[in-house]
């Protein structure tokens, strides 16, 4: 094996990704993830080293610093491996294959994750954060058994292949059973063993947000009439957004949080998340008309807006965790926590009654002298505690915010990762058309628009291909699942809203792109990859909705909702296949089929199509769209229309509303009230 040390250097530089260009100065010799690189280990018959993390991760940035960093280290990587750096949100598709791989092999997974694989790609070791010391001497003895017993590595690789290939292997049921409403009930009252009553949420920490999980219990909750889930889902909400892991100066959402009472965030903002909890927050407005819903919502798209929008209608992907301090020292969460003096000096004789409200106390303290805003009563209650109007509260509040905010702005900003990714994107745009339905803010809708047309002008090729990410003017990387699945879910709220067929159609386009190039006629699921993209050492089928929906979850909702509206039959009988596919995981692990039980509701409860057509139905429409009705697909047209839902149904000088259920419409009606 040739053990001199190689001639490249390392070739990051050369990237837009914002996390591969964090690492282009590193001394060891990165190279990015593409078939020139993986040839080189197979030309130089050197062990493939794949280290996976994304801009925004801690402990990435930590693990950097310690190793990448330091040369004695780069010196054992560079002279023993083709080192690659792989940003998890460009390529999930070798992130999800090499994950899936840790979790084997160790049991647990996360990030920063660092891989040794076979020259062919195969894995043979690897963990998440490495010490230095305890990386060097990993590293340098996988080495040494591959020059003296490569044979031992070739086993174990060709053992945890089959493993990783069991993992994609699907049990068809050969006779499909009938989706019920007890089946239903039966997971939800499992589920509930689960609730943290105390805290919202699940038990445990760390506490991830699970916006889709919170969507399906408040559908079953609403639709069941079930007071006491409803009561658990409007608590854990409160509880999410009174918890420090909400901003409550800026707006906007971490990642999630350390402890169990919300309070302590992992700072890092994704887009992913502040996209799916706006969705959220806006379905749980248009039920409850709780004022504070509408806070957040107002104040997290104006976080969107002001820290991850680009002038093209682009969104940016996340702002880092850490941040620079007052000495200058990169610090996890420097720019959101405050020390009581801080406090008291911005808020002067203010404070004491802003400590009351933000818990600037024992509950309220983080560490050493950091305090982390955390809410735990509404308005009403402090203004009545506290011996003030409800009105006084709120203006002093805005008083509170304005001046934190200004002192916020002298320090010094997280990173910005500006690349976009058309995914998560597409989240945002169906985030802003849910937030327009409950507001009616023409700018909200204004923005989804603007998305829209990002996408179709960027993302989509004359193909009919969508490529999945945007940075610099450049898309380099083929679509996956998750792509085409958000950006159709988009396009059918879209048409929602304007009740323009063009998006309907560009869904219709891309979920047929979809039966071409991703379907597998076996299992009736979708592959993550298309077959137009290098093989990996597995082809996945994601199935488990995790904290975004599965891209084969979304496609079924997707697929159940484009039969109503093209009466394709093939998509009705592949949206069921699928939904059958995964029926006996659900029972054993509901929260991570969340979305899969969402469309089961729609075959287990009354679900309809509401027609709206006329020349002015379009403030009809709006009005409609501020219920919450979550077992209601809505269409319609401004003029006379071919889609098979609408066919027929125009009538010049009427504006009518048709309720239809199983292909069957009532007789039309004119208002929203009738």
């Amino acid at each position: 094996m040739n053990s001199e040390s190689p001639k490249y250097t390392n070739q990051l530089i050369e990237e837009t990704s914002p996390y591969l260009l964090q690492h282009a100065h590193n001394p060891v010799n990165w190279r990015a993830w593409n078939d020139k690189s993986l040839a080189a280990a197979e030309e130089e018959n050197k062990l493939l080293l794949i280290s996976v993390g994304y801009s925004a991760c801690h402990w990435c940035h930590v693990m950097e610093h310690e190793s990448f960093e330091d040369e004695t280290v780069a010196e054992v990587m560079n002279r023993h491996y083709i080192n690659i750096k792989v940003d998890r949100e460009e390529r999930p598709d070798v992130d999800q294959v090499y994950m899936n791989a840790i979790q084997i092999m160790t049991g647990s997974g996360g990030w920063p994750m660092n891989i040794v694989a076979l020259p062919d790609g195969r894995p043979v070791w690897g963990g998440t954060y490495f010490r230095k010391e305890q990386w060097k001497e990993a590293l340098t003895q996988i080495s040494r058994l591959y020059e003296e017993k490569p044979e031992q590595l070739f086993d174990y690789a060709e053992r945890l292949k089959e493993g990783l290939q069991q993992l994609q292997l699907i049990n068809v049921p050969e006779k499909n059973a009938e989706f019920s409403r007890d089946f239903l009930r039966e997971v939800v009252d499992g589920w509930r063993k689960n609730f943290d009553l105390k805290n919202g949420g699940p038990k445990g920490a760390p506490k991830f947000m699970m916006p889709n999980s919170i969507q399906f219990l408040m559908r079953y909750a609403f639709q069941e009439e079930d007071q006491e889930l409803m009561d658990y889902v409007q608590f854990t909400l409160k509880k999410i957004s009174y918890g420090g892991i909400y901003d409550h100066l800026e707006g906007g959402f971490s990642r999630y949080s350390v402890d169990e009472k919300w309070h302590v965030p992992h700072f890092e903002k994704m887009l992913y998340d502040n996209a799916q909890l706006i969705n959220l927050y806006s379905q749980a407005y248009k039920l409850t008309r709780d004022e504070w819903y509408e806070v957040v919502v107002h104040q997290t798209l104006n976080f969107i807006k002001n820290e991850l929008t680009d002038i093209s209608g682009a969104f940016y992907s996340a702002l880092d965790a850490d941040s620079l301090d007052e000495n200058g020292n990169s610090e996890e969460g420097a720019y959101y926590v405050w020390t009581k003096e801080e406090l008291k000096s911005v808020l002067g004789q203010e404070f004491s009654t802003f400590a009351k409200f933000y818990n600037i106390n024992d509950y309220g303290k983080w560490e050493d002298d950091k305090y982390v805003l955390i809410r735990t009563k509404d308005t009403k209650q402090l203004a009545d505690e506290l011996d003030f109007s409800e009105a006084e509260i709120v203006e002093k509040h805005s008083e509170w915010q304005e001046q934190l905010r200004e002192q916020r702005q002298k320090r010094v900003k997280p990173g910005l990762d500006d690349k976009s990714l058309t995914s998560w994107n597409a989240l945002m745009l169906s985030a802003y058309a849910e937030a327009y339905k409950a507001f009616e803010n023409p700018g909200y809708l204004e923005a989804a628009l603007n998305n829209a047309e990002f996408i179709l002008k960027h993302q989509l090729e004359e193909t009919g291909e969508l490529l999945h990410n945007y940075k610099s003017g450049q898309s380099t990387i083929n679509g996956y699942l998750e792509d085409y699945a958000f950006t159709i879910e988009a396009f059918i709220k879209l048409h929602e809203i304007t009740l323009e067929e063009k998006w309907l159609q560009h869904a219709d386009d891309l979920a047929e792109f979809c039966f071409s190039h991703f379907h597998d006629k076996n299992s009736g699921f979708f592959f993550f990859t298309s077959e137009k993209d290098p093989a990996l050492v597995t082809r996945n089928i994601e199935n488990t909705d995790n904290v975004i929906p599965a891209s084969n979850s979304a496609m079924a909702n997707n697929l159940f909702l484009l039969y109503r509206h093209f009466s394709k039959e093939k998509y009705r009988d592949t949206a069921e296949k699928m939904l059958h596919g995964v029926r006996e995981q659900i029972k054993s692990y509901p929260r991570g089929y969340s979305n899969w039980l969402y469309l089961m509701m729609n075959f287990t409860h009354p679900f309809y199509e509401v027609v709206v057509m006329g020349e002015d139905v379009i403030p009809l429409n709006y009005k409609l769209a501020k219920y919450y009705l979550p077992n209601v697909m809505v269409s319609g047209a401004c003029k006379d229309s071919q889609l098979p839902l609408l066919q027929g149904r125009f009538a010049t000088g009427k504006n009518q509303i048709y309720v239809c259920s199983e292909g069957k419409c009532e007789l039309p009606l004119t208002s929203v009230e009738e």
